[in-house]
Parts: C-alpha cells; sequence; structure tokens
C-alpha cells in the first residue's frame, strides 16, 4: 500500500466552527459513523462504524505508516478524528491534504467549490447537508444533554443508505481534484504543513480562570451601562441604533452615524447627559468580550486551544490566517501596569477596575492578550521581523536607498518624511512631528497607492490637505522609482506572458502560462498561481489583468488586477515564506513554537532561554535571498502582550 485517500462523517454535540475539532473530539457523544477511504486509487469502500463495523486492521496501521502517503480534503479534521476514535496519536507526517493543494493553486477552500471550479464528473452531493444534520448532530433538551438524542441507521434507513452513498461520493471526489491538481508542489510546502500541524497539536494555553472573570466582569458592567442608558434616556433598548439616533435629533444633535469614529467626535463636542448616553453607547458597543467566550469556547481540556492556526488561508499569497479565537487581530495593549490590571480583573475587583480605569470595556479589550500563557515552568519569548515588507520590496526591487537605511538601523519613516519634506527629521527630536506622515506615506504607497489610501490610512485626521498628499505621493514615488519602475515591468511582464505565452524574467520572478494559469515562481521555489487569465479592457480602457479567484464579495467571481496589485501579492508571498523558512529554523533549534501573528512568533521556552539567540535565528536570511538585510526584535513575558 503506498496512498490512501480517506473521508469520514462523525458525531459530536459541540459546535465544530467555534470548539474546533481538538474539542469536538472530547465530546462524550462523539464518534466515527462512516470511513470511506481508497487503497491505491482502487474502488471506494466505506465502512460504517455506526452499525458496529471496524476499520480492517491494515488500514489502522496504514494509517500510522509514515512511508503511506494519506490524503484527505482539509485532512486535519481526518488525522484528529481518527486520533481520538482509535485513541491512537496519529502523527501529521505523511499525510497531504487536499484543500492545501487547492489553494495551492489558487481555488476555494471547499471541497463543492473546488468541484465546481474544476468541473469534476464526480460533483459533491447537494444533500450532504441535510444529511449531516440528520445523523450528525445531537439533538439535546434539557440541561447536560439529559435528554440528548442520536439518530443512527435504524432511524431511518433510506436516509443512511444516502448518507453511505454521499460519503463514497466525498471520496470520489477528494481523488479526482487531486488528480486534477497532479501538478508539482514543493516538498518545503508539505514540510511547512506538517510544522503548522505539529504547532497546532502543540496548542496554546488559556487562563481559563482570567476567561471566565473577565466574561462576568463584561456581564455586569454591561447590566449596570444598560440599566443607566435606559434610565436616562427612557428607551426600550439603548442598544439599537435607530432608537438612540432618534434620542438624539429629539435633544437636538444631528447625528447620520453611530460609528466609532462618529460617537467619539461626538462625544467631545457634547456635554451633559447626551454626552452620558454616548459614552454609554461607547462601553456598549465594545465587543472585546466576544473574545473571550472565543476562548472558552475552544479550551480543551488540557487547558490549551487546539487548531488556532490556519495553514496556506490566503489565497493570492498562501499567508498564514487563524481561526476559533482569530489571534491576527488580537487588540493591542498600551496600559503601563499590565500586571496590576490582569490581577484585578482575575480576583474579581471589578469596582476597583471601574474606580482606576477610565473605561473597563476598554480594559477588557486591551488584556485580551494576557489569557494565553505558557505552561507551568515556561516563559513567551516573542519575537517579529523589523519592517519586513519594506526590507524586502527595497530589496526586490534594488531600492538601494533604502537598503542603506535598514543597513543602518535608521528609522525608515523619519528618513521617508526627511526625503519627503527636504529636512531633517528625527524621532522624538526635531521636525519629529513629521514623523507621522512619513509613516502613512510608507504604508499607503508601497503598492501604487495613492490620495485615497493615504486618506484610508488617516492622513486627514492628522491635518494634511488634498494637495499636501498629492505633492507627498509624487515626492515618494521620485525617491522610489526603482520601486515604481518594478510596479509597471511586472504589468508589462503579467500581460505578456498571458497575450503572447512567453515567459518573462523580472528581477527575481519569473512568469508563464501553463495549464490554464498565470504562474508566477518565487525565489523560494513556491509558486504564486492566478487561474484562467485573461487581458481585458477595463473602465477606463486600458488593457489589465483579469483572472478567477474568490473576490470582495467572498463569492468566485473574475478578479481584475494590475502590476503595483501583483507586486504586493510577490512582496507578501515573498515575507510569507521568510517566516516560514524562520520558524523551520527555530524547530530544528529545538524551540517549540505555539503560535505565529502576522510576522511574529511566540515560543513557549524554559525559563533560561535567551532572546537574542532566536532573533539572531530569525534574522538569517535564506539562500533563495542573498544579501537581503533582515532583522528581528524580540521580548519575553509571562503571559502573551505587545511589548
Amino acid at each position: 500500500m503506498k496512498t490512501l485517500n480517506i473521508d469520514i462523517e462523525t458525531r459530536s454535540s459541540r459546535d465544530l466552527v467555534k470548539a474546533g475539532v481538538y474539542k469536538y473530539i472530547e465530546d462524550p457523544y462523539f464518534t466515527v459513523l462512516l470511513f470511506g477511504f481508497s487503497v491505491d486509487h482502487g474502488p471506494v469502500e466505506c465502512i460504517e462504524c455506526e452499525k458496529g463495523e471496524e476499520i480492517p486492521p491494515e488500514i489502522i496501521q496504514a494509517l500510522q505508516d509514515p512511508a503511506v502517503i494519506k490524503y484527505a480534503f482539509n485532512a486535519s479534521f481526518e488525522r484528529i478524528c481518527l486520533s481520538g476514535f482509535l485513541g491512537i496519536k496519529l502523527s501529521p507526517v505523511s499525510w497531504r491534504c487536499t484543500m492545501v493543494r487547492a489553494l495551492y493553486f489558487g481555488l476555494p477552500a471547499s471541497l463543492a467549490a473546488v468541484g465546481e471550479v474544476l468541473g469534476v464528473e464526480k460533483q459533491k452531493l447537494a444533500e450532504g447537508k441535510d444529511l449531516i444534520k440528520f445523523f450528525s448532530t445531537v439533538c439535546t433538551s434539557g440541561e447536560g444533554n439529559s435528554q440528548a438524542t442520536v439518530r443512527g441507521p435504524q432511524d431511518d434507513p433510506e436516509k443512511w443508505a444516502a448518507f453511505v452513498r454521499y460519503n463514497i461520493r466525498d471520496v470520489e471526489t477528494e481523488m479526482e481534484i487531486a488528480d486534477m491538481l497532479d501538478h508539482y508542489v514543493p516538498e518545503e510546502i508539505w514540510e511547512q504543513y506538517e510544522l503548522d500541524q505539529q504547532i497546532n497539536d502543540r496548542g496554546i494555553g488559556i487562563d481559563l480562570t482570567f476567561v471566565r472573570q473577565a466574561i462576568r466582569c463584561d456581564g455586569e458592567l454591561r447590566g449596570k451601562y444598560l440599566d443607566r442608558a435606559k434610565e436616562l434616556t427612557e428607551l426600550d433598548n439603548p442598544n439599537s441604533p435607530a432608537q438612540v439616533k432618534k434620542w438624539l435629533q429629539d435633544k437636538g444633535v444631528s447625528v447620520k452615524s453611530l460609528g466609532k469614529k462618529d460617537v467619539k467626535s461626538l462625544i467631545q463636542e457634547s456635554s451633559g447627559v447626551v454626552k452620558e448616553v454616548l459614552e454609554l453607547r461607547q462601553h456598549l458597543s465594545k465587543s472585546s468580550v466576544k473574545k473571550y467566550n472565543a476562548m472558552e469556547a475552544c479550551c480543551c481540556e488540557d487547558g490549551r486551544a487546539h487548531g488556532v492556526m490556519q495553514f496556506y488561508r490566503a489565497n493570492r499569497t498562501g499567508r498564514y490566517a487563524s481561526s476559533l479565537i482569530q489571534v491576527q487581530n488580537l487588540p493591542q495593549n498600551h496600559i503601563p501596569d499590565l500586571d496590576d490590571a490582569r490581577n484585578l480583573i482575575k480576583s474579581g475587583c471589578f469596582e476597583a477596575a471601574e474606580m482606576l480605569y477610565e473605561s473597563v470595556p476598554d480594559l477588557l479589550s486591551q488584556l485580551i492578550r494576557t489569557a494565553i500563557v505558557p505552561k507551568d515552568g515556561c516563559k513567551f519569548i516573542v519575537a517579529d521581523f523589523s519592517a519586513v515588507e519594506a526590507r524586502a520590496l527595497a530589496w526586490i526591487a534594488g531600492e538601494q536607498w533604502r537598503m542603506d537605511v535598514f543597513a543602518e538601523n535608521k528609522d525608515i519613516y523619519c528618513v521617508s518624511a526627511s526625503r519627503i519634506y527636504g529636512v531633517p527629521v528625527e524621532k522624538n527630536g526635531i521636525n519629529g512631528e513629521l514623523r507621522q506622515k512619513g509613516k502613512i506615506a510608507e504604508l499607503a504607497l508601497g503598492y501604487g497607492g495613492s490620495v485615497g489610501a493615504m486618506e484610508a490610512m488617516g492622513a486627514r485626521d492628522i491635518g494634511l490637505s488634498e494637495d499636501e498628499l498629492k505633492e507627498i505621493v509624487n515626492s515618494w514615488r521620485n525617491s522610489n522609482r526603482h520601486i515604481v519602475q518594478f510596479w509597471w515591468d511586472v504589468d508589462r511582464a503579467v500581460k505578456r506572458a498571458v497575450k503572447d505565452a512567453k515567459p518573462v524574467r523580472v528581477k527575481c520572478f519569473y512568469f508563464y502560462c501553463d495549464g490554464g494559469y498565470l504562474i508566477a515562481n518565487l525565489p523560494s521555489g513556491r509558486s504564486l498561481h492566478y487561474v484562467r487569465p485573461r487581458i481585458e479592457r477595463n473602465r477606463f480602457f486600458k488593457e489589465t489583468l483579469t483572472y478567477e479567484g474568490i473576490g470582495s464579495t467572498k463569492c468566485w467571481e473574475r478578479i481584475e488586477s494590475y502590476g503595483p496589485k501583483v507586486v504586493e501579492n510577490l512582496t507578501q508571498a515573498f515575507c510569507r515564506d521568510l517566516l516560514a523558512e524562520a520558524m523551520q529554523r527555530l524547530t530544528d533549534a529545538g524551540y517549540k513554537i505555539v503560535m505565529h501573528v502576522h510576522d511574529e512568533v511566540i515560543i513557549e521556552a524554559p525559563l533560561d532561554a535567551d532572546v537574542e539567540t532566536v532573533c539572531k535565528i530569525m534574522a538569517e536570511p535564506p539562500a533563495w535571498a542573498p544579501g537581503l538585510g533582515l532583522n528581528a526584535d524580540g521580548y519575553e513575558c509571562t503571559y502573551y502582550q505587545k511589548s
């Protein structure tokens, strides 16, 4: 036996989306109902476990044999569920995820959607959702699942037979997709996938006592705020934007929106009861407690949240994402007395927290990170790349002055502002007020952005006029001629690759069309794929690249792109590969990564481990980017925080 294609159907009373698969299998009702499989691409068989049929010993042996390659769509689900069902911890080594393969080729992340886009002969059966709802969910009434109901083959033999057909078809669909995507995927991708699975198996520690106290604090305060708002406004629901707007209008306050920025602005302009109501509205609109609820929902019996990281989820770049807790967008913390604030909440001193802090909802928001903790006897080492996208873009495009800035460890925002305004700029020093303008320019203009991009970054909030914004855009582009040139070289390259079917090299990237894809080879050996590319006329009657993908509507559609946008994809993909290689080097050096966020890694380390060594390992440039000046900063902590 060389290969095994697998799909399973399961039952649990836990909500898989909220709990995650690791907690899903801890449920007392968890079981595997059906085990569909194909050996070496042979006929698909289905073991009806719910009927008492047993998975053959040779198949169980194959699941544990690293020489047998196991294929499944979203393979982590099959691996973790089978580990729980069989009582065997299955290693991620030799598992291959067909969903990852689909994402690698720019396709959707669901089996049905991939099958539809590729036009496979054996499409996923549409009745699956109803069958899963019937057999895979546990119907409960009363507390503690005391009157839980499960349904099996005896409850509806016809539906069960359809369920078996559905399971078999899923294996067939997955196999057909795998055959259609039988192109080369670098072995390094599967090594990175295995590391990702190891990180998810390891999980992150959650301080459940603190989490539950934070939820309790939010509930008590929210009740007080709501009661006070009702008292002041005499509204049935002071949380209703429509009711609050009308109340404000009756008070002579004209308001179009109750968005975060609008409420903040109105508070500054108001006084008396109107100001207090707006402040209460601001408190009530805080959604920080949702993160705490998510932590409690997915925390497993070992006190850890598993399966938080998502591999290869950014469709155009292959960057990592997260699920369950959504660690990619945790609020930052800025309060200086983090320990004291955290201890107040954990010990239940909510009234003291109200007295000491202006906004307890904001405090809870800033404390979310601190709920993530290392295991006993360990600490966190947090390290991240410094300005990695700016460094990468400068190296790729050959913008030497920028590379010199990084080599000399200067502040790129200050130097950029100095070049824009023609005066010296120092952080917290001479002309220091210009640094923020340089920062906005740096963040907004690297990928073809103009006045609109700067406005979206808050340029108007710091007093920049439209004329000044235009001058900044022109000045930045004049200072970064190699980057601007790179945008349009890439634009011409993708058009030529699609129109003339000729390969084109630009800097360290290689563009060509093959098998219905525009392919961009990266220096790491990985490739980006644009599905079914065409060169079409846009609304300005200019030629532009279009391709199929998941667009802003979250649906599969034709997407328009052009040089600077492709450069953004390339640069972010380049940085993703830097992180992936750095994590592998850290793992090879014996460090236990438990989480990573954007360009940052969080390591659960012994107390005697040092930050400097971690940063040094991270900052090593890979062989495929010689001369790239990387730098990493780090710190240690007893709970996760932003330094």
